[in-house]
């Protein structure tokens, strides 16, 4: 258990658990303590868009994840939560959160 600066209470997660929260976010996979999610765009500023949006969600969340944008229009999330050393509620929070950002002007392809 971590307390964080909100005083939250955040456990890691058993592995059924982990197994549990997967089937409720679409496209998100467990590799090691994290989850992950790619995401394929049309261009290079549909996907700093989207990264933008996520630094939204994720700053008011105060939960962020590791953002890589490659090859010019793919973007790759991770979220696990670091004070645990692997991952708490508070990832599929916010995993869930990224899922319903709305795209109206933004096209991707989960990968």
């Amino acid at each position: 258990m971590i307390e964080t600066n909100l005083r939250v209470k955040m456990y890691l997660m058993r592995r059924e658990d982990v197994k549990k929260h997967l089937e409720s976010i679409s496209g998100w996979k467990q590799v090691a303590d994290t989850i992950e999610k790619n995401y394929k765009f049309r261009n290079f500023r549909q996907a700093i868009e989207f990264v933008n949006r996520i630094a939204d969600v994720a700053d008011a969340e105060d939960h962020h994840p590791d953002i890589l944008l490659w090859n010019w229009n793919n973007v790759k999330l991770t979220l696990t939560t670091h004070t645990l050393n692997g991952l708490s509620e508070k990832d599929f929070e916010v995993a869930a959160k990224i899922d319903k950002i709305q795209f109206r002007k933004i096209r991707f392809e989960e990968q």
